[in-house]
C-alpha cells in the first residue's frame, strides 16, 4: 500500500477541519489534502508524492521544497535542504513561525482554498520562510551565505528582504511581487503585507534607518513606508500611499504624503480582516 492509499485510509469519512494549531495538526491536514489530489488529478501525484506525502513531517518537507525552489548548478538541492533543516534544528521557533504563517496565509487570502495551495505555490510564504532561515544566518554571523541566499530568494521570489530583519510570527504576504523590506525594519506579530510595498529609508542615512511596523497591522499594496518610523499597533497603511512620519496606534492613513483618515473599530485588527476600503471613500 503506497502513500496515497494510506492518507486516503486516514481521511476517508472524515470532515472538513477547524483551523490547526500545532505542527501535528497542520502536517496532517497537508497530507490529508496532498492525498485527496494525488487520488483524483494523476498529473499531480508524483509532485505531491516528491513535495508532501514521501516526507515524515512538516519541516522536513518545508527543508525539501524551499531547497527545491532556489537550487542552481554551484548550490544543488541537496546542500540547501540541509541548511534549512540544521537552521530548523538549533532554532525551533523556525518552524514555529512557518506554522503561524501558514495559517495566517490561509485563514486571510479568500483565493486559498486549502493550507497546501499556499505551502506549494505562494511565493510570498516560501520567501518569507526563506527569509527566517536567513535570519538564523545572520544571527550566527554567516553573513556571506546570508547575501547568498537573499540574492537568489529576489531573483526567484521578487521579494527581497534583508537578512537582518526581524520578523514576528503569523506575517501574510500576499502575493509578494515587489517587496521591498531594509536592514534595519522591524515587524511585529500578525501583520499583512500586499505586494509592491516598500519597507525603506528616505536617503543615504547609515544606522537605524528604518520603519518599526508594530503587531496587527494592514500595509496594502503599494504601500512605501520610509525612514525611521513607527506604524503603531493596529494601524492600517492605504494602497498607494507615501507614509514619512509616525502612525498612532489604530489610525489608518492615506494619501501622498500620508495623512490620518480614520481609526480602527472594536472589530478584529485590521491584518486580520484584510479590509483595505478608507472610511467615507466611495470613490469612482
Amino acid at each position: 500500500m503506497n502513500d496515497v492509499d494510506l492518507v486516503g485510509q486516514e481521511i476517508a469519512g472524515s470532515s472538513e477541519r477547524s483551523v490547526p494549531s500545532t505542527e501535528h495538526e497542520l502536517w496532517q491536514t497537508l497530507r490529508a489534502e496532498a492525498g485527496r489530489i494525488a487520488a483524483r488529478e494523476d498529473m499531480l501525484r508524483q509532485f505531491v508524492e516528491l513535495s508532501v506525502l514521501r516526507h515524515a513531517s512538516f519541516g522536513e518537507a518545508l527543508a525539501a521544497l524551499l531547497a527545491r525552489k532556489i537550487a542552481e548548478t554551484v548550490m544543488p538541492q541537496e546542500r540547501l535542504a540541509a541548511l534549512v533543516r540544521s537552521a530548523m534544528s538549533d532554532d525551533p521557533a523556525i518552524i514555529a513561525a512557518a506554522v503561524a504563517d501558514l495559517v495566517a496565509t490561509r485563514t486571510r487570502d479568500p483565493a486559498a482554498e486549502s493550507y497546501l495551495t499556499p505551502f506549494l505555490y505562494y511565493k510570498g510564504f516560501q520567501a518569507l520562510e526563506w527569509h527566517r532561515v536567513n535570519h538564523w544566518l545572520w544571527r550566527q554571523r554567516r553573513r556571506e551565505v546570508a547575501d547568498f541566499i537573499q540574492s537568489r530568494v529576489s531573483e526567484v521570489f521578487a521579494v527581497d528582504i534583508h537578512p537582518a530583519v526581524p520578523i514576528g510570527r503569523g506575517l501574510f504576504i500576499d502575493h509578494g511581487t515587489g517587496i521591498v523590506i531594509g536592514e534595519t525594519t522591524v515587524i511585529g506579530e500578525d501583520v499583512s503585507i500586499l505586494q509592491e510595498v516598500t519597507l525603506g529609508g528616505t536617503g543615504k542615512e547609515r544606522g537605524d534607518r528604518h520603519p518599526k511596523v508594530r503587531d496587527g497591522v494592514l500595509l496594502a499594496a503599494g504601500a512605501k513606508v520610509l525612514g525611521n518610523i513607527e506604524i503603531g499597533k493596529g494601524a492600517k497603511v492605504g494602497a498607494g500611499s507615501v507614509v514619512l512620519k509616525d502612525v498612532p496606534p489604530c489610525a489608518t492613513v492615506a494619501g501622498v504624503p500620508a495623512k490620518i483618515v480614520g481609526w480602527c473599530s472594536a472589530a478584529a485588527a485590521p491584518s486580520l480582516a484584510m479590509d483595505q476600503s478608507l472610511p467615507g471613500g466611495e470613490g469612482i
